[in-house]
């Protein structure tokens, strides 16, 4: 190899071999952590969205496939029945779970899933796969922002978003629970910091298996004088 081949080779990224990660999203309804999930998959190739099962209605703005599959209550039983799901949850009076298969299969290959999902979900994934799980909890600055934006998004309607706004206290309850809190008063500061925390997680030594091979090439590899 000539000199000028090595100093390219020396300047090709070092790629290490590791088990992909589960970022899981949670947050009261309205406080920010679907805007956040989407920004994240615009962003970054890496990460792929969990879309979950439910048994709710589609709003205008969502595609079947893409934001949740739409199945029926009996459908969703099944899957429940067979243990065909990784976690599940009933909120707001509707069921939403995530499919077993798709995210075992993406662990295994390295190749990272995000969850946007309540608490209830988030507990099930961390005591099913704790090691994978990495939980970010979104709050808002406040009750009164929470309620504006509800009525902001113009989805629901008024009986739903005061649901909503009674459910919310419970789920901020469950703070604790989860790896890292972020309060979203600024949607950029708390991307970034969503951004941050999973630039890191990435590198952890326990996820990143490939690493024995690695070192054991270092530290075999006869030095160039």
């Amino acid at each position: 190899m000539s000199p000028a081949q090595k100093s390219t080779a020396s300047k090709m990224p070092t790629t290490i071999a590791r088990r992909g990660l589960m970022l899981v999203l949670s947050s009261p309804s309205g406080a920010g952590k679907s805007t956040i999930a989407r920004n994240l998959l615009e962003t970054d190739p890496s990460l792929e969205i969990s879309v979950s099962v439910t048994t709710r209605q589609r709003r205008p703005s969502e595609i079947a496939g893409k934001h949740y599959h739409f199945i029926t209550v009996r459908e969703f039983e099944r899957l429940r029945d067979s243990d065909s799901l990784l976690e599940w949850a009933q909120v707001h009076g509707n069921f939403y779970g995530t499919p077993r298969e798709p995210v075992e299969q993406a662990m295994s290959e390295g190749r990272d899933m995000l969850f946007d999902i309540d608490w209830q979900g988030a507990l099930q994934l961390q005591d099913k796969m704790k090691a994978d799980v990495v939980s970010i909890f979104v709050l808002p600055p406040t009750m009164t922002e929470l309620q504006s934006r509800l009525h902001r998004r113009a989805e629901d309607s008024e009986e739903v978003i005061r649901t909503r706004l009674l459910n919310s206290r419970a789920e901020i309850e469950h703070w604790r629970e989860y790896d890292y809190v972020i309060v979203n008063d600024d949607l950029d500061e708390a991307f970034r910091n969503v951004n941050c925390i999973v630039n890191a997680e990435r590198v952890r030594r326990d996820r990143r298996h490939g690493l024995f091979d690695f070192i054991g090439n270092l530290l075999t590899e006869e030095p160039v004088l």
